[in-house]
């Protein structure tokens, strides 16, 4: 039997009847429905208070508007598949799905999906995403504090120029050639890794490393750059580890500029904390860097230049980086 949707009308003459002790099935003969109908109805919109027809009307309207919501994304469709693919396979964010649609998917009406409907779908408990719920980003329970846990170590770094002499072009994110860097720790410090954002296009490099010694980290980001033009490398950011002790070295190799920014700043490299976030969601904090090998970290590396980015219009650190590497060589032929 097919699904009865009660009018306001009937869901007053229910409550009139409820409260006069009628029966599920003496209310269903009168209304002329089966009796399963008038028994869901009770249950569905009915509170412990009893029933009430003007609030089970407006609790029905709020279910058929989500139900209307995600109901694009319900049974198998092109648009469903890309989302779940996306979201299981390459961990995007739904907001990275639904504003990758309109570049991937620009001229099919049937494309389009706003990210707020994604989410929904996958809270929706029975809906067809609701598998991908342990595949977002989890947040924490309470948000730490800049700085918290971490030690001044400016001091420990010789010659260091501060963030505050860096040209303001930097800050422009114009123009690509300037980066910024940190590095990862693994499990009970087994191992490391150096990472380097492009500032403009947010493109990565990583490479891992055995220790944390300043020379051996000075020689990785040196090797990390310096195959890339002078025109593309003109300045680097680096936190306060004293394992950029050796920054003058990796000046004078690459032939750039580098700042070191402010302690307890580590906003001032937003771009390159953010990145190693999304490397975070492939290495959890915790996991051991002893078997962690530099062609898996490529992989990674590789998944992550070519997620979209929102504050990229939706377009990937490698398209960015390649569309503002051929704007600079035509800059130069002319």
């Amino acid at each position: 039997m097919s699904y009865h949707h009660f009018t306001p009308l009937e869901r007053g003459k229910i409550e009139v009847m409820v409260k006069h002790g009628k029966s599920h099935g003496a209310i269903a003969r009168e209304l002329g429905f089966h009796r399963t109908s008038v028994l869901r109805e009770l249950r569905r919109n009915g509170t412990k208070a009893g029933y009430d027809g003007e609030k089970a009307q407006r609790r029905y309207r709020q279910r058929r508007k989500a139900c209307r919501r995600v109901s694009k994304l319900a049974g198998d469709s092109p648009l469903r598949d890309y989302v779940l693919e996306k979201i299981a396979e390459d961990q995007w964010t739904p907001e990275l799905v639904a504003g990758r649609l309109r570049l991937d998917h620009g001229d099919a009406p049937g494309m389009r999906v706003c990210h707020e409907t994604i989410y929904q779908a996958i809270y929706t408990d029975g809906h067809y995403l609701d598998l991908l719920r342990e595949e977002l980003p989890q947040a924490r329970a309470k948000r730490r504090k800049r700085g918290q846990g971490k030690k001044r170590r400016a001091p420990g770094i010789p010659d260091r120029v501060g963030i505050a002499e860096r040209p303001a072009i930097v800050d422009e994110r114009t123009e690509i050639g300037h980066w910024e860097g940190d590095t990862l720790v693994g499990k009970n410090q087994d191992g490391f890794a150096v990472t380097l954002v492009e500032r403009r296009s947010r493109l990565l490099e990583a490479a891992k490393t055995q220790t944390k010694a300043a020379r051996e980290v000075q020689q990785t980001v040196i090797e990390a750059l310096e195959a890339r033009p002078i025109s593309w490398v003109k300045t680097i950011t680096f936190d306060n580890g004293t394992e950029f002790a050796g920054h003058a070295a990796i000046a004078k190799r690459l032939g750039v500029r580098i700042y070191f920014a402010d302690p307890y700043s580590a906003y001032q490299r937003g771009s390159n904390e953010q990145v190693n976030g999304l490397i975070r969601r492939y290495l959890p904090k915790g996991t051991p860097f002893r078997q962690l090998t530099q062609e898996q970290l490529d992989q990674i590396v590789e998944k992550i230049n070519n997620r979209p980015r929102k504050c990229l219009g939706y377009r990937t650190p490698n398209e960015v980086f390649e569309e503002q590497r051929k704007r600079h060589l035509r800059a130069l032929g002319s």
